[in-house]
């Protein structure tokens, strides 16, 4: 057996390949070969690649700058001997790193789905013997028989077929079963349009084959498939990757600066133990407890939100990672399109009828002219649709639910229910003029036959087929009235372009009364003298509410871009339809794609609109390279052959109802009514979940930093620690939950898809953020370090003057929290109750915080003490004075006077 390249064979002749694989199409393979290639091809099974452990696979989920500094809280709070709050920080790294541990785990499940997708058995010729495998044991060279209802169980060089047809859609993105041969090919053909190739986990749909197998395992198109998914990057989400390089900071300034507390007070003649307790209570205070948590439950929050509006999401970081998207690639069928071939227009009788309706439900109207007109009314159109439904074998069923199924070829089913919608049932007319006999459709003759017996009108055969070879066989044609005329082929010829330069696959239909008096047709009896009845055309037609959903994507600063496997015509008349692209859409086809280099790429990706005939590798080399022009990418798809795309995309959006498990294991996101509509609502979703983050962190780090301010203080100045750190730990952990996490609850903000997407390379926190942050902080600091002095000033004692200025934090972070509802516009824009859970923390918080102050218990524990009306009323007047200066610094902001 001859090496050869897996883009060969369809360019060899069927004796070629034979040859090269030293098989016998009579009798195939004996059993010493069989052995032979079984060592040294393998099994015909995908291989399951060895992983990191789950335990080294869990422990990787600490390795982050952020869970570092967690686990540092963790052992502070220990060493402090304070095992409620060690315990409840820890508890927040724990369930963070089984979150994580677990998304991950679910992706790369997508191999394992993979490898079941291989067919369990095939039927081959072993020494002259038909013989039933186990599909694992098929080897290159073996010879496989095919039939209907058959999955391919590996890659095949057609021998022979008869009316053999292939459900590539998985695969290619090819919306129709495709027709194969066994003819020789060009050698440059791409991988959807050969012919003569079948490939590993499709689906025959009709007619019968014998295949050699040319490929097994990894080495089929669907193992590279396979290859492309675990080569696929697992990028960082924007989130994430800002969450880290954010907490990397935080973690560089936390040591910093307390080890410069530490050194500075030593070097002043504080104690070393006064000194690390210091050092603790700053460090202590400037982490922010919360962050990791609050992070957690805004993204689940999110999750929930979305699964409401039909979104599904895998990985928590996508729900962020959608608002943020600047590009969606899509896929045509069945995300676009309703992978329902669907007659638009009916060319009879010399006039053009145009079909309303979608999909498979046998509803619609036909209209002329733009008035809507009776089908039964005129006979050639009553007659064109009649006998697309009688020349037919396709059937029209509901299922358990009251949907409507088609059993057959997508595209006589289109036929079917064309004729429903103008009242003609199969039952009834098959009744009226059943079936004698037919010509079965052939990729040779381009046309299928129906003799059917008409009663007192005779017998009638009924053709339907390509135009090219149809429309030569016809003499007369079918007047708008029913008479019968000599046809004028340049006009109908003209028409049947003009369709097909729309994207829609044109049928033509003819008639003959048959003369003869026996209960048989063969190719003589339909090799002329035919009647023309006209034209059909159909196509797997845009779902209705994706036009919407693309002009709000579009709205939104969201480039959408179509990819798919099926021919650069169709594809561009879709896209024209639902507004990708201009109205004539820049398109370019995989084998133009081939030719590009990397660089020159990334230009193409950035400016066409719609890329087809494209292989499952050209997707993700064009998502790789959006992703290179700074674009944050989704790839919505359905099939086997979206799969690495989906998983090199920053998201993956997959279908839910007709998606393949492979697709749904490798996205990060499920649309549970395959509706490309319900992306758009996830964008909005996730731009409303990005923006509480931004506020959660807006509001809590300004406490951070006064806590940190204020400790810093006390060892410059050589005064004794405002607030201790088992109080800054009352102050993190209970304002966190009961405050922070209410702005999780926030809702969408008005605008907010009218907006261009964030710059991927936008910091977390804005310049203007930045500001606002320092200065709240400076306001805490300054209020909190003055009351505290203030009451010791006054006599009130240490511990007092220490809940000062703790309660000092709690109400300045409880006023800012209004503040922070909104980083735009004033807090009393939004309606102070469209946030009920928010009310209700900050209830719960005043009550908690009161319990500080005056509960024994908690002034035994946590060092508190009963405070005067005075000292409650500066506490009070100080927070709203905060409050002020954030709504006062918003207004000269919008207004362009503070900071751009």
């Amino acid at each position: 057996m001859e090496p050869i390249t897996s883009n060969q064979w369809h360019h060899l002749a069927t004796e070629e390949v034979a040859r090269l694989l030293d098989t016998s199409p009579e009798q195939g393979l004996d059993p010493t070969r069989v052995e032979e290639r079984r060592q040294r091809f393998g099994a015909n099974a995908l291989p399951t690649p060895r992983g990191k452990s789950p335990l080294l696979l869990f422990f990787l989920q600490f390795h982050q700058p952020l869970v570092y500094i967690l686990l540092a809280a963790t052992a502070v709070t220990l060493y402090l001997r304070e095992w409620v709050d060690s315990g409840v920080i820890f508890a927040v790294v724990l369930v963070n790193a089984v979150i994580g541990f677990v998304q991950e785990s679910k992706a790369l499940k997508a191999i394992e789905s993979l490898a079941r997708t291989m067919t369990s058995t095939a039927t081959v010729l072993r020494s002259g013997a038909r013989r039933q495998i186990k599909a694992a044991q098929l080897v290159p060279g073996d010879i496989v028989l095919l039939h209907a209802g058959d999955k391919v169980p590996a890659d095949l060089r057609l021998l022979s077929s008869k009316e053999l047809q292939v459900d590539e859609s998985a695969l290619t993105g090819e919306s129709v079963p495709v027709e194969k041969d066994r003819a020789p090919q060009p050698r440059d053909t791409v991988l959807a349009d050969r012919r003569n190739m079948v490939y590993s986990s499709t689906l025959v749909t009709s007619g019968i084959g014998r295949g050699v197998v040319v490929a097994t395992g990894k080495d089929t198109e669907i193992g590279r498939i396979n290859e492309m998914i675990a080569a696929a990057d697992i990028l960082a989400t924007p989130l994430t990757q800002k969450i880290a390089a954010f907490s990397r900071l935080l973690l560089s300034l936390i040591l910093t600066l307390a080890t410069l507390t530490f050194l500075i007070g030593v070097g002043r003649g504080g104690s070393w133990s006064e000194m690390f307790m210091a050092a603790v209570a700053l460090a202590v205070g400037a982490i922010p407890e919360g962050l990791p948590a609050a992070v957690t439950i805004t993204l689940a929050i999110g999750v929930a939100k979305m699964a409401r509006r039909n979104a599904i999401i895998r990985k928590l970081p996508a729900v962020e990672t959608l608002g943020s998207t600047t590009v969606i690639c899509s896929d045509k069928t069945g995300t676009l399109t309703q992978n329902q071939m669907t007659v638009q227009e009916i060319h009879a009788g010399g006039a053009l009828y145009t079909v309303s309706g979608g999909g498979y439900e046998p509803e619609g109207e036909f209209s002329c002219r733009g008035k809507i007109v009776d089908p039964t009314a005129f006979p050639a159109l009553h007659e064109c649709l009649l006998a697309g439904l009688l020349c037919n074998d396709a059937a029209l069923t509901r299922d358990g639910e009251g949907r409507w199924r088609v059993e057959g070829d997508p595209t006589e089913a289109a036929l079917v229910v064309v004729a429903g919608k103008a009242g003609l049932h199969r039952a009834a007319e098959a009744g009226d003029a059943p079936r004698l006999d037919e010509i079965p459709f052939e990729s040779r003759s381009q046309y299928m036959a129906t003799l059917h017996d008409r009663g007192a009108d005779g017998r009638v055969i009924y053709l339907k087929g390509s135009v090219e070879r149809l429309l030569p066989q016809c003499r007369r044609e079918l007047c708008r009235d029913g008479r019968e005329e000599p046809l004028e082929s340049e006009i109908v010829f003209r028409r049947a372009e003009e369709m097909a330069a729309k994207g829609l696959r044109v049928l033509a239909l003819a008639r003959k009364k048959h003369q003869g008096i026996g209960s048989e047709i063969g190719h003589d009896d339909v090799a002329q003298e035919l009647t023309f009845v006209g034209l059909q055309a159909m196509i797997d037609p845009p779902r209705p509410e994706v036009i919407d959903s693309i002009r709000m994507c579009h709205r939104a600063g969201i480039q959408v871009k179509m990819i798919t496997g099926d021919h650069a015509v169709t594809a561009t008349a879709i896209a024209a339809r639902i507004g990708i692209g201009e109205k004539q859409p820049l398109a370019m086809s995989g084998q133009e794609l081939e030719g590009l280099d990397d660089a020159a790429l990334v230009a193409a990706a950035e400016q066409t609109s719609v890329f087809a005939r494209v292989a499952p590798e050209q997707k993700l080399r064009l998502v790789r390279a959006l992703q290179a022009g700074g674009h944050i990418a989704a790839m919505t798809g359905d099939g086997v052959n979206d799969a690495p795309a989906l998983r090199q995309a920053d998201i993956g959006v997959a279908m839910g109802i007709a998606g393949t498990e492979v697709a749904r294991e490798a996205a990060d996101m499920l649309l549970t009514d395959d509706n490309f509509a319900s992306i758009g609502a996830a964008v909005e979703e996730g731009r409303g979940v990005y923006d509480n983050l931004v506020k959660f962190i807006t509001w809590t780090l300004p406490t951070n930093l006064g806590e940190g301010l204020v400790i810093l203080a006390a060892v410059f100045l050589g005064t004794q620690l405002p607030i201790l750190p088992v109080q800054i730990l009352w102050i993190n952990m209970t304002t966190a939950v009961l405050l922070g996490l209410m702005l999780a609850f926030e809702p969408k903000e008005p605008g907010i898809m009218t907006r261009p997407p964030r710059d991927p390379r936008q910091s977390l926190l804005t310049g203007e953020l930045v500001v606002r942050i320092c200065i709240v902080g400076l306001l805490l600091l300054v209020a909190a370090y003055g009351l505290f002095e203030f009451a010791l000033w006054r006599g009130r004692g240490v511990e007092a003057a220490r809940t000062c200025a703790v309660n000092v934090f709690v109400f300045g972070e409880m006023f800012y929290l209004f503040n922070c509802r909104s980083l735009r516009y004033s807090s009393f824009r939004l309606g102070f109750f469209s946030n009920r859970l928010l009310l209700l923390g900050v209830a719960v918080m005043i009550c908690l915080q009161l319990l500080f102050t005056f509960l024994p218990v908690m002034q035994a524990a946590f060092g508190s003490q009963a405070l005067d009306i005075l000292e409650w009323l500066l506490i009070l007047g100080s927070a709203t004075f905060t409050h002020g200066v954030v709504e006062l610094e918003k207004r000269f902001r919008r207004r362009g006077r503070l900071w751009g």
